[in-house]
């Protein structure tokens, strides 16, 4: 099992929800947050000094509900916007619209494919396919219509989708971004996500001298993640 190289009292954790924190689910609102995440998360952060962050595609909205009072800081839509800790403002970036015509485009191939989404976001948005496996290729084509870099986005596959999203944003500048916030401030990150959009993340974790790990390379599902959390919360696996 991973060992922590130092104690919590060096340590901030930040962490990704989907796939990490919770199972994937079929559709964003139908995940289910397993009995004890949420008392371990609240150990966790006592034992940080308040130190623990979520740092994930969805909006800020969404964390809140499913993990109210939890983190003390939260990276929304990978960094797009950014609370520091409970109450402060909302930090947004001056970042460009998805044109209408992208939209109307792709909820056009949602309609044709039962079972695909695209989930809007503030400043970008996810084609999902997972429950419609045959929208792919309408959806990889549509995309490739698109002049991505000079309207100021990009594209990424995630798992099962395809993710428009701003340049210059991403989940390890989420994570620097935070790191210079108190009680984040002189510690050292945390990071483990379980996505192609989580590896910016553990990159800035590991390259801040911190640890960075994905599930399925390094955890091999989210359950097995929970499980060593759960350790990490009774005091196990820290060093010294």
């Amino acid at each position: 099992m991973i060992h922590v190289p130092f104690p919590p009292s060096k340590a901030a954790l930040l962490l990704d929800f989907d796939g990490t924190l919770v199972d994937i689910a079929p559709t964003p609102d139908t995940v289910k947050v397993s009995e004890g995440l949420v008392p371990d998360l609240l150990r966790l952060k006592d034992m940080l000094g308040g130190a623990l962050a979520i740092v994930t595609g969805r909006p800020i909205a969404q964390i809140d509900h499913f993990l109210p009072g939890v983190p003390h800081a939260v990276a929304g839509e990978h960094g797009v916007m950014v609370r520091a800790a409970p109450g402060a403002d909302i930090q947004g970036r001056a970042l460009p619209d998805v044109p209408e015509d992208w939209r109307r485009a792709a909820m056009d191939i949602e309609a044709c494919f039962p079972g695909a989404h695209v989930e809007h976001k503030k400043a970008g948005m996810v084609l999902h396919y997972r429950k419609a496996p045959e929208a792919e290729p309408d959806f990889r084509a549509l995309t490739a219509s698109w002049p991505v870099e000079r309207s100021g986005f990009h594209l990424q596959d995630a798992l099962m989708a395809i993710e428009l999203r701003p340049l210059g944003v991403d989940k390890g500048t989420a994570l620097r971004e935070l790191m210079v916030e108190s009680p984040f401030r002189g510690r050292l990150p945390l990071f483990v996500g379980d996505d192609v959009t989580d590896r910016d993340g553990v990159r800035a974790a590991q390259q801040m001298g911190g640890a960075g790990w994905l599930i399925p390379d390094d955890f091999p599902d989210a359950k097995t993640f929970r499980e060593w959390l759960h350790g990490l919360a009774e005091g196990r696996g820290w060093g010294v």
